[in-house]
């Protein structure tokens, strides 16, 4: 049964407040959810029930899931602002997070040396 929609976040479960977080994240971003599933090390079909509120992550992968999305376990459980309310510097590492290995070496050799 779907919640309504004036229900406010604090009060509905945490299993639906993770997923909810996780779905607008993972949209920000672009990704599907098989995508995201893979990033995670998961079956699509259990993330999936993750997303909707059905299971709730282990802490590992609750981990894994806030790496890939670029956002805190605190953004997740719906304590924290939307990273649009974020510092600009906070949002950059949250991007930076959800960069491959070799993205990330890319992008370091851009920058300049910070000596």
């Amino acid at each position: 049964m779907a919640r309504p929609s004036s229900q406010p976040a604090h009060s509905q479960p945490l299993a639906s407040t993770i997923g909810d977080a996780a779905r607008a994240a993972r949209t920000r971003l672009g990704l599907t959810q098989a995508e995201m599933a893979q990033r995670v090390g998961l079956a699509h079909a259990v993330y999936s029930r993750m997303e909707r509120g059905r299971v709730l992550p282990r802490v590992s992968t609750l981990q894994r899931m806030c790496g890939a999305l670029g956002v805190t376990p605190d953004e997740l459980m719906g304590h924290t602002p939307p990273s649009d309310d974020l510092p600009a510097r906070h949002q950059l590492l949250l991007r930076v997070r959800t960069l491959e290995e070799p993205q990330v070496r890319a992008l370091l050799l851009l920058l300049p040396e910070s000596r």
